[in-house]
């Protein structure tokens, strides 16, 4: 049990330091009205009423974050061939070869149809 005396006291202290903490900030800090903070948080821009029909919504923008994570994802399944690159051999190497062909031609295809244009 000596070994976890730190890690609990760590605990206490930093639970201790939360709850003083957010009761000093409800009553210390200032308690004015604002209509426009308790609104619900639109990336700054006001909501506006839907057209009928829905109208045309842009999906560039989404599009380009989706590929962003996809490529993103691949190359996290990077990190566990580095760790074991010396235990793995001939097998490591062509297989994260064969990997990293997939990712570069996938990219190259996304670039080649325009999915990284932003116009």
């Amino acid at each position: 049990m000596n070994p976890y005396i730190p890690i609990v006291g760590m605990v206490v202290l930093a639970a201790v330091f939360v709850i003083v903490a957010i009761n000093l900030s409800a009553r210390i800090g200032p308690g004015r009205y604002n209509r426009a903070k308790y609104d619900s948080y639109e990336c700054g821009i006001q909501p506006t009423p839907q057209p009928i029909g829905g109208g045309r919504f842009p999906v560039k923008y989404y599009i380009v974050a989706m590929m962003f994570i996809i490529f993103d994802i691949e190359i996290v399944f990077l990190y566990p061939w580095a760790v074991s690159y010396g235990q793995m051999g001939w097998f490591g190497i062509i297989a994260m070869l064969l990997f990293i062909e997939t990712v570069l031609v996938a990219f190259y295809y996304v670039k080649r149809r325009g999915g990284l244009d932003w116009d």
